[in-house]
């Protein structure tokens, strides 16, 4: 019985023993798989397109002039307001006529007496030197009237609209600087039918900018309207300071829409080239840094790829990198939520 007794102890001690020891794992805890990634993708493709020059510019009237007389002297009649438009030939201002009429006098008197000098010169009954005094006094004045008569009325030497009116009809003409240029006016008149503008341009392209090459030209207040215009001057010397040189474009306007003084910018294509484009939402940028980078799919895994942009076309950038190629997958959407490496499945 104490045998037994003994035995049921020793059993209920292995018992307690076991009880307190933990189990052991029969398997493995499961590694975690990374969650696949819902994205939609694009064919890199290579595209043709015009490689441009872009640059800003400021317009200016095609031509422009600041009308004065020759000499001070009374305004008689201002025929011209601001905004006036008006043909060429048409006459602007007319001056105080009265030294035209004084010297119209003295040519009068002097014609008299020279051909009364030239009767006598041919009876032989003066001297050629005091004929010849008299001549000279003549010629001059009818140089003179001509002077005048061609100072006294100011006309429009081309088509345009005037721009600046510095008088009023009475007033004293001094000569005096009046126009925001510096110079002296009693009008001022300017073509916008066509307008212009100075453009500076890289000396790397030097060789590639001739006259005649098409430009387009876009202004804030238009931003959905290009005009078109083209380069019909370069100037032959390289800027040392900015190693640039200056190319003048005209520009078509002859519904009058931009005008002088507008904020431009103007494109300028110099040729054709294929490039790699890809809608410019699918490059991403790391924050911190200038760097660029976009995802593209290799054996359904996505890849992270630095790239270097280029020039823009709409809603297409240019991109550079020695790891993408023509016919490469590049992710569109989704590509915010991926890191380099993880499962992907292109939904259409």
């Amino acid at each position: 019985m104490k045998n037994i007794l003994n035995l049921l102890v020793l059993f209920m001690a292995l018992s307690l023993i076991s009880c307190n020891q933990p189990a052991e794992s029969k398997t493995e805890t499961a590694v975690d798989e990374p969650k696949v990634e819902n994205i939609k993708v694009v064919e890199l493709k290579r595209q043709e397109v015009s490689r441009t020059i872009e640059n800003t510019a400021t317009l200016l009237a095609y031509e422009e002039l600041h009308l004065s007389p020759s000499s001070p002297g009374r305004i008689d009649n201002i025929y011209v307001e601001v905004g006036s438009r008006v043909n060429k030939g048409s006459l602007l201002l007319e001056m105080d006529k009265t030294q035209l009429h004084q010297a119209e006098l003295q040519l009068q008197l002097l014609e008299t007496e020279f051909n009364r000098l030239d009767t006598l010169r041919k009876l032989g009954s003066i001297a050629q030197q005091q004929f010849d005094q008299t001549q000279s006094q003549y010629e001059i004045a009818q140089s003179n009237v001509a002077f005048l008569r061609k100072n006294i009325e100011l006309r429009a030497p081309f088509s345009g609209i005037i721009s600046g009116k510095y008088f009023e009809s009475g007033e004293m003409y001094s000569g005096t600087p009046t126009t925001q240029s510096g110079k002296s006016a009693v009008v001022s008149l300017v073509q916008i039918n066509k307008l212009k503008s100075m453009v500076p341009i890289s000396e790397t392209y030097f060789p590639s900018i001739r006259v005649g090459m098409e430009i387009e030209l876009v202004s804030d207040v238009y931003p959905d309207k290009v005009f078109k215009g083209s380069i019909y001057r370069i100037h032959p010397t390289i800027d040392p300071a900015t190693r640039s040189f200056q190319v003048e474009i005209m520009v078509d306007n002859a519904e009058e829409l931009i005008r002088p003084g507008m904020f431009a910018r103007v494109s300028i294509a110099i040729d054709r080239i294929e490039s790699l484009l890809l809608p410019s939402l699918a490059v991403l940028k790391l924050q911190g840094s200038n760097e660029r980078y976009l995802f593209k799919v290799e054996n359904n895994r996505a890849v992270r790829v630095v790239v270097t942009m280029g020039a823009r076309y709409d809603d297409l950038v240019e991109v550079f990198s020695n790891n993408l190629n023509e016919g490469d997958q590049v992710v569109i959407f989704g590509q915010s939520r991926l890191v380099d490496g993880v499962p992907v499945q292109i939904i259409p």
